[in-house]
């Protein structure tokens, strides 16, 4: 979850810490759909792409970690191979501080013991199922395989204010809205727009067995020229090629299984996150609310994620685990259509170091409401997954 706040009261030098992550999937999936054969036959609708059994692109991150002063901290992610970018490019990076003595000494001392600023082009903290999902090749923390069907990620610039005491943790932020950054003016003569972010919680380890959190997070716009938030990881989905038709590459189609609203310029959107651990017993849930419009869309349209998981760890230093998770999404497409979207999935991991993990996951996902002329008509896809991860 969020770094605690860093009390740290000394500094020597400049510090630089390198780390990296890198990870290999094998796929063993199939799907199929229910549309017609005259529909694909007359190509009304394009036929799903075949695909097999084999290993997926390797996937690498390289992270710089770097003390600039007392309480002042960098963090920079490149992917350095990914699914919709093979080649390298920066995910983003922020400025940290925690203590303001690096502009003057003992400047708002008894404010800073509880607050933090981070500024940058960033990941937003919206949720708390972005500190559990894979971020390209850091998938070291996510026990399962694939990310949640509703994926709420982006990177913005922007401003996050935190305020954490006796367990409550509490933050505001400001972003521009926009995950392409431009200074070229659109139609309405804006160059972009704004989004607000704000999560309200309460984390505590009461014993050494026993650890609870409950989170809410809020992220909304007013009008931005491109909403990103459940579009913008381009290191793209696990489950390559399930339910693209026949013409897709991973490259370009890197959003495979997962679920858009489409709410493309204006957005508001609720998140709810229990976690509990009691032992090797672990419960981590989502409840998300969301609803917004696309700018040719004169009414706001709602669209519903819940989540579910429980986890199992065990052995000496709960290096295995066992899993399973629940995850559903309903929405209301533009044109008025109702649509669900379910998914099943279970998993299997050991770290042989702290470091090193492998894990397996069965998946099965089955499409509902789509009319006969979408390539997601009665469609399903499900099977096995293996993934190898190393992370420092």
């Amino acid at each position: 979850f969020e770094a605690p706040k860093d009390t740290v009261s000394t500094f020597d030098k400049v510090k630089v810490r390198i780390g990296g992550s890198s990870t290999l999937q094998f796929q063993a999936l199939d799907h199929e759909n229910g549309v017609p054969q005259s529909l694909i036959d007359d190509e009304t609708v394009k036929a799903l792409k075949g695909i097999g059994y084999n290993f997926n692109l390797a996937t690498a991150n390289l992270d710089l970690d770097v003390a600039l002063a007392k309480g002042v901290r960098m963090h920079l992610r490149t992917y350095l191979s990914s699914r919709h970018h093979p080649e390298p490019y920066v995910k983003g990076g922020y400025f940290q501080i925690d203590n303001l003595d690096f502009i003057k000494e003992g400047l708002l001392s008894e404010v800073m013991k509880y607050t933090t600023l981070k500024v940058g082009h960033m990941e937003n903290n919206y949720g708390d199922a972005h500190f559990r999902r894979t971020d390209n090749a850091q998938a070291i923390y996510n026990p399962f395989v694939g990310n949640l069907i509703m994926d709420a990620f982006t990177t913005e610039v922007g401003a996050e204010v935190y305020y954490q005491r006796n367990g409550i943790i509490s933050m505001i932020g400001f972003s521009n809205g926009k995950l392409n950054q431009s200074v070229a003016t659109g139609s309405n003569d804006k160059t972009g727009g704004a989004s607000f972010l704000a999560k309200l919680g309460y984390d505590k380890q009461f014993t050494d067995d026993l650890r609870f959190r409950l989170t809410g997070s809020l992220y909304t716009t007013g009008y931005v020229p491109s909403n990103y938030l459940y579009t913008a990881d381009r290191s793209g989905s696990r489950y390559y090629l399930v339910m693209e038709d026949v013409d897709a590459s991973p490259s370009t189609n890197f959003r495979s299984g997962r679920f858009d609203p489409g709410y493309r310029n204006r957005i508001t959107a609720i998140m709810f996150n229990p976690f509990l651990k009691y032992k090797g017993l672990e419960f981590f849930g989502t409840i998300e609310l969301s609803k917004g419009r696309a700018a040719n869309e004169t009414d706001n349209r709602s669209t519903t994620q819940l989540a579910g998981e429980v986890i199992y760890r065990f052995g000496q230093t709960e290096n295995f685990y066992i899993g399973g998770r629940y995850n559903t999404v309903s929405s209301e497409l533009a044109g008025g259509l109702d649509v669900d979207i379910n998914r099943l999935q279970f998993a299997a991991g050991w770290f042989l170091t702290k470091n090193i993990l492998a894990k397996v996951e069965y998946v099965s996902q089955s499409y509902d409401g789509y009319p006969s002329t979408s390539i997601l008509y009665d469609g399903k896809f499900h099977g096995l997954m293996a993934e190898a991860v190393i992370s420092f």
